[in-house]
């Protein structure tokens, strides 16, 4: 479903990515992990077509990313703080997101109502996102990420930010969005989190792609192995 072909995204003499090849499957949930630097959101970034690659290129559905927008009518995600409108309320940012999705204020109203469980008083009240903590804020674009019915959803550390029992919630959430049929990557600094949703987990280093880990019992145990101080 999506593709990337010998991509590769320098900064002058630093590399920031360098993956030959890589094939996402439709249905599968990715867990993306590695250390700072080491080119998660740079992939994201590049998936999303956010920043020009230095070479190769993406695709997703066999189409260039950089050469179409009809992905983003089925992609949805929440990179940073950079994809909200600060000046706006939470739910004048939800009709906003709702438009682009030909969604109309009933859509909202059920979509919260299926989806309270996640978020506090602070989502519906009068408050600029600005004026919101960091872990609602962290919820807003989270909830606007999924709220078109994307086909494809993008995460960067959408666990940060959140009490233990967001934290659950959005396992939960995640869990049953891919049971659905929607294709995920996710990535995240907690193994425990990622290993538990994640069907493959691609580990990053430096910009290389060390290893593609499929599910199970081992994954966290191999994962804990590699990050461990020796």
């Amino acid at each position: 479903m999506i593709e990337l072909r010998n991509i590769k995204k320098c900064y002058g003499k630093l590399t920031a990515l360098d993956v030959n090849e890589l094939v996402i499957n439709q249905r599968e949930c990715i867990g993306l992990v590695g250390n700072n630097g080491a080119g998660k959101t740079t992939m994201l970034s590049l998936i999303l077509d956010l920043i020009q690659a230095t070479g190769g290129y993406v695709e997703s559905k066999g189409e260039k990313v950089s050469e179409t927008e009809l992905w983003k009518g089925y992609t949805g995600s929440y990179l940073n703080e950079n994809f909200l409108i600060p000046f706006l309320t939470p739910m004048e940012y939800f009709d906003f997101v709702a438009g682009l999705h030909g969604l109309n204020r009933l859509d909202i109203d059920e979509f919260i109502e299926v989806n309270k469980g996640f978020y506090s008083d602070d989502i519906r009240a009068k408050k600029y996102i600005r004026d919101l903590s960091a872990g609602n804020r962290n919820k807003v674009g989270i909830l606007a990420a999924i709220l078109g019915n994307p086909e494809v959803l993008i995460l960067d550390e959408p666990f940060a930010n959140l009490d233990p029992t967001s934290q659950s919630w959005l396992k939960m959430k995640l869990r049953k969005l891919n049971s659905e049929g929607v294709t995920m990557i996710i990535s995240s600094h907690d193994l425990n989190h990622i290993s538990e949703i994640s069907s493959r987990i691609l580990l990053l280093e430096k910009g290389i792609l060390i290893k593609d880990i499929g599910s199970g019992t081992g994954a966290l145990q191999e994962l804990e192995r590699y990050f461990s101080v020796s």
